[in-house]
Formats: structure tokens, sequence, C-alpha cells
């Protein structure tokens, strides 16, 4: 069997993948993640932008504390785009490693949740629906999957969901 520990040892093509990101990086701007274990996740985060962009604005402060095991580098969109939006979005989601829905009271009707989460899908990129509130109803998107479930939103469930536990 394989490990992990095999592909992350020292080896002639880990370093020349972290001299080309270094390369990448030092002459045109540009962040490469994949093989670099010390950057953090490129996520998009879907949310209802209309009712719970508070919920985004946590759970990405939440990625930013010293004693969060992962970070979260939030690729979501901040404000409504304009012209075609979907194009947009999916060349955003494209460029990410996973995708958090983050379902609220409102989530089954916002048609731009609905959009991103099956643009998600049609790129082969992980997600998980993540419950924004304990304490009132959280609903998945229309283009949800009948298996797809609404994740609580605890700090272990985080820290699962982040590493591929599903």
């Amino acid at each position: 069997m394989t490990t992990l520990s095999e592909f992350n040892g020292p080896g002639f093509a880990q370093s020349r993948t972290r001299g080309f990101n270094n390369l990448l990086g030092k002459c045109f701007g540009i962040r490469h993640n994949e093989g670099m274990p010390n950057q953090p996740p490129r996520v998009f985060i879907s949310f209802d932008f209309d009712h719970d962009e508070p919920l985004r604005n946590l759970l990405v402060g939440q990625g930013k504390h010293s004693d969060t095991p992962f970070s979260i580098a939030d690729w979501s969109v901040k404000e409504p785009f304009t012209g075609d939006w979907k194009a947009k979005v999916r060349a955003r989601i494209s460029r990410t490693e996973q995708v958090i829905v983050i379902c609220g009271e409102h989530t089954h009707t916002a048609t731009g949740v609905a959009a991103e989460l099956q643009i998600a899908r049609d790129e082969r990129k992980p997600y998980f629906l993540l419950g924004g509130y304990s304490n009132k109803p959280c609903k998945a998107p229309v283009t949800a999957m009948p298996g797809d479930k609404i994740y609580q939103w605890t700090w272990e469930n985080l820290k699962l969901l982040m590493m591929g536990g599903r």
C-alpha cells in the first residue's frame, strides 16, 4: 500500500515542482497550490448573498485563527457579478480545490447558490453542505443531490470535512 509520506518525501520530482512554483510566484505573481503542502487550500464558498453573508464572514474568520489546522483561501463571490456571471463563477470554481456550500433558511430559493453547486459538480470539485445555523432550519440548494447531507457546523466537523471526511 502506498502511503502519503512516500509522495511527500524529499525527491527529484518534488524539488522540481517546488522550483517551478517558486519561479511562477517570483516572475508572474502566480500562486500555484499543487504540491505545496504549506499553502492553504483554495476554497470557493457558496452562500446566499442576500441572507447569509455574515455566515461566510464567520467561516473565513474561523479559517484565520492561529490554532486552526487549515486555512481557507476564500475565492467566493463577494458582490453580485454583472454580465455572464456563470462563466466568471465557473472560472473561480475551476481554480479551487474544494467548494463549501453554506446552507441557511433561504438557501433553497437562492438561484445563485443552486447554479454554483451545479458548476462545482460539472467541474468535478469536491463539496460539502454546511448548516449555517444550529437554531434555525437549514435548507439545501435545489441542485443538491438526494444523498447530500447538511453537516452541522461544529469545529470538529469542519476540520474533518476540510480534510475530506464525508
